[in-house]
């Protein structure tokens, strides 16, 4: 599998996110670890440089179940974004948390309430990079 690669903006971002929730207490301990892990382990970029196949914040993604062959696409946001009904999961949902960062094609190993699952980033279907929003 390839390294995590965040575009620079939005690993800060994210970090500001993580230190308000811990403070606010909407995110516990063990999934802000979590995400810090997988933001300390990719490579730091600037936006210009972030490679159209890569999932960046604000990417709509499509995405397949391996086990079921299910699909299904949603927009990683901030958490204030986020908006179940319109297919907006914030960056603290376990799903997002273990996509960020990573390349279409790549699988991902996934914990769900029945157990590990495998799921596979088909395709990105928006990227802000990859259209010139540098700054979302």
């Amino acid at each position: 599998m390839n390294k995590l690669i965040l575009n620079k903006l939005d690993y800060l971002r994210i970090q500001k996110c993580i230190q308000e929730a811990s403070q606010l207490k909407s995110i516990n301990a063990t999934e802000a670890e979590s995400l810090m892990r997988e933001l300390n382990s990719a490579q730091i970029v600037d936006p210009e440089k972030i490679p159209s196949n890569v999932v960046t914040m604000n990417s709509i993604v499509k995405i397949s179940f391996l086990n079921s062959n299910k699909q299904i696409q949603f927009q990683i946001v901030y958490p204030k974004e986020a908006d179940f009904k319109a297919n907006k999961i914030s960056i603290f949902s376990p799903v997002a948390t273990a996509l960020i960062g990573y390349q279409v094609g790549d699988e991902v190993e996934w914990i769900v309430p029945g157990g590990m699952t495998k799921i596979r980033i088909d395709e990105i279907l928006y990227q802000p990079e990859a259209s010139g929003d540098y700054t979302l």
